[in-house]
């Protein structure tokens, strides 16, 4: 994935109602950013951080601007705009570079399935394979040089969890994809410590059959690609 038109930098002034951020840009023009990131975004929003932002050509949008990643203070370079993962995942999906889902020739994404009205992220089909039910996730939380999903309690997550294991003990392939969009994140865990529950449907959806995956990917203000397989600790 290629940044056209190519991001802007500017400072963090201060995140708030969620969905806005006010930066000031390097010429010193004042800009409120829309951020797609519904999350706690600890660690990723902290006042004074590089923000690299694109720019919408709609005429029609309040806020043109989007917030794409956070350049911290110790370093670290994180997609901040949750959008993007399933944009990643599709790309090496479609370019077959995720070696565990290799071998589909059919990609439909938001495909309504389960008994809880859900979505999935992908579903892959092939001849010779049972169908392949993929939901992503994008992790961009750092503690104590670990890296935790989900950032917040998500009731949300746990549907997705139940509705995977629905799947896998359907006889087809049911797989959470962890996307590290994170520079510094080597390895990722449940983060038991603000979603127990989540982290105990984790569990238990990988012992009714739902495969956990997870990729790192570059992150940089010209470009990003899935390109690392990190380990994920239950």
């Amino acid at each position: 994935m290629i940044f056209q038109p190519a991001l802007r930098p500017a400072r963090l002034i201060q995140r708030y109602k969620r969905f806005l951020a006010d930066v000031i840009t390097p010429e010193g023009e004042n800009l409120t950013l829309h951020c797609a990131n519904t999350g706690a975004m600890t660690g990723c929003a902290t006042p004074g951080d590089t923000v690299w932002f694109s720019t919408s050509a709609s005429q029609t949008r309040k806020y043109p601007h989007s917030w794409e990643l956070t350049e911290t203070q110790q370093g670290h370079t994180i997609c901040v705009n949750t959008l993007r993962a399933n944009q990643l995942v599709r790309e090496a999906l479609t370019e077959d570079r995720i070696a565990e889902l290799s071998g589909y020739n059919h990609l439909r994404a938001e495909v309504k399935y389960g008994t809880e009205h859900s979505r999935i992220d992908f579903l892959l089909q092939a001849h010779n394979k049972p169908e392949c039910y993929i939901e992503v996730k994008s992790v961009t939380l750092l503690q104590q040089d670990k890296g935790y999903f989900p950032d917040a309690v998500t009731v949300r997550g746990q549907k997705h969890l139940r509705e995977l294991a629905s799947i896998a003990q359907q006889g087809k392939r049911a797989v959470m994809l962890f996307t590290v969009l994170h520079s510094g994140i080597e390895d990722v865990s449940p983060a038991r410590h603000i979603d127990a529950c989540y982290a105990e449907q984790l569990a238990q959806a990988q012992q009714s059959g739902v495969e956990i995956l997870c990729y790192r990917a570059e992150v940089s203000p010209t470009g990003m690609w899935l390109n690392q397989r990190l380990k994920v600790a239950l």
